[in-house]
């Protein structure tokens, strides 16, 4: 058993963690990432090894954690479905037991969230949600760094959910509950959020709206998806159709707050989910969401294997 192994975290939803140690991780992205603008050198991660897995493929989740990886000074091993076979050329308890001996840190992006959980269960090493189907934790981290970074603490505050009731609608649900702000959810008929997948027991850090205009009013940030996630493209002219009223305009962002800001986890169709006036207009902070995603991570894998700083 490795040092340290009695206290060993997952972090394979926004549920694992406490509203305090998301505050710690807050601060210590905020240090990490002036230390990355100012060009100083932070390498804690020295001789660590990060293995990366990836049954869905991704541009931002790949760089963010192989760069972010590089730059606290350890390395990274990248493994796609034909290198791995994931459950498939031998059982994934296995295959846990087997990673989890040579490196010191895993990152899965999969389909199947239970597929990750028993990954999880036969490691001896963190391992790490880079997306599954029902929740997708690093992007919100790095969504709720870029509203602290522009307007402050996030608690108390409210966010509009406009699309889907997908992977990033789940994560927000637990986001609210978890650090005390509220959710307005607004989804198309037929494609509501699964809230025992969500897992949320308190309703009230959540209200639904039929119509996503209603659900814009007041907010303090405005947040969408694309409408057919990766998995879901068979049904992609059936939800062209039925989403075609949960386009983020500029009408929805001109009844939320006069400083609200809109986020995009990426990629972004113009012209679907969001037009391009909003997308590149004043209150995007898209790219600072994008970078983000790097410093959040650097951050949570400081504190995985090191626990706090200081």
């Amino acid at each position: 058993m490795k040092p340290g192994a009695a206290l060993m975290k997952h972090f394979l939803q926004i549920k694992d963690l406490r509203a305090e140690e998301y505050a710690y991780l807050f601060e210590r992205t905020r240090v990490i990432k002036t230390r990355f603008k100012n060009y100083e050198r932070y390498t804690p991660l020295v001789d660590r090894t990060l293995a990366m897995i990836f049954e869905k493929a991704s541009t931002r989740t790949r760089v963010s954690f192989e760069a972010g990886m590089y730059q606290m000074g350890g390395s990274v091993v990248h493994l796609t479905t034909g290198d791995t076979h994931l459950g498939r050329a031998e059982p994934l308890e296995d295959t846990a037991r087997v990673i989890s001996r040579m490196v010191d840190l895993v990152m899965i992006r999969t389909y199947e969230q239970e597929k990750i959980e028993r990954f999880a269960a036969h490691s001896r090493v963190p391992v790490i949600n880079g997306l599954t189907n029902e929740y997708h934790p690093c992007q919100i981290l790095a969504d709720i760094f870029t509203f602290i970074e522009h307007r402050g603490s996030i608690q108390g505050k409210t966010v509009a959910w406009v699309g889907d009731g997908n992977n990033m609608a789940n994560t927000w649900l637990q986001a609210a509950e978890v650090m005390g702000f509220k959710l307005h959810l607004s989804t198309p008929s037929g494609y509501e959020v699964d809230h025992a997948v969500a897992g949320v027991g308190d309703r009230s850090c959540f209200e639904v709206f039929d119509h996503p205009m209603r659900a814009c009013e007041g907010a303090h940030l405005v947040t969408t998806d694309v409408w057919t996630s990766m998995g879901y493209e068979a049904e992609n002219e059936e939800r062209l159709k039925a989403f075609v009223d949960w386009c983020v305009d500029e009408e929805m962002m001109a009844v939320a707050q006069p400083d609200a800001l809109f986020m995009h986890c990426l990629p972004a169709h113009r012209g679907e989910e969001v037009t391009a006036e909003v997308i590149d207009g004043p209150q995007s902070v898209v790219w600072d969401e994008a970078e983000n995603r790097m410093h959040v991570q650097k951050a949570l894998m400081e504190y995985l294997l090191l626990g706090r700083i200081g």
